[in-house]
């Protein structure tokens, strides 16, 4: 009788933990749904402030290409919104460098409308990537703006011997 009696307790007892378990299990699930839900909520936002002729407003003023390789991709775009109440021009942007060449829209930005100022890299180059570009447009108050890229370009790895070098021409054999 002891026995019946123990057994039913310890099933009881283990019968809720497991579903004690099942019920942790099915709130943890929900918990990080909604945490991966407010997290794509969470994305950078900025409100735009509206200006009275042109304006110009970055999503982000300064790009960090991160540590990329010697020979890399090295385009990148600065996104702009034109915050003002009249067409924006730009009518000049200028790397700090040769080895930072940007491009720029030439038509005018109407008012509320995006544009891309792409900036390429020279990725030839290893090192430090620390540089300027400056746009100058048409608003009167400042007309002209600095962004910035930054980053690290890794070298390529030189051959520890001749015999592991590539051959750039034809072969004789």
């Amino acid at each position: 009788m002891k026995k019946l009696i123990l057994m039913t307790a310890a099933v009881v007892f283990f019968g809720n933990l497991q579903a004690t378990a099942q019920e942790t299990a099915k709130k943890s699930k929900k918990v990080k749904a909604k945490t991966e839900a407010s997290k794509k909520e969470e994305a950078p936002k900025f409100e735009i402030t509206k200006v009275q002729g042109p304006g110009m407003v970055f999503e982000r003023e300064t790009i960090d290409y991160g540590t990329i390789d010697q020979g890399a991709d090295g385009k990148r775009d600065f996104v702009l919104t034109n915050n003002g109440t009249e067409p924006l021009i730009i009518t000049n942007a200028q790397g700090s460098c040769g080895c930072t060449v940007p491009s720029f829209p030439k038509e005018p930005i109407a008012p509320g409308a995006k544009a891309v100022i792409s900036v390429k890299y020279d990725t030839n180059r290893p090192g430090a990537i620390n540089k300027s570009v400056t746009v100058s447009t048409n608003i009167k108050d400042n007309p002209s703006k600095i962004l910035f890229i930054k980053g690290m370009v890794n070298a390529k790895a030189v051959p520890a011997s001749p015999l592991e070098a590539k051959p750039n021409g034809p072969t004789v054999q």
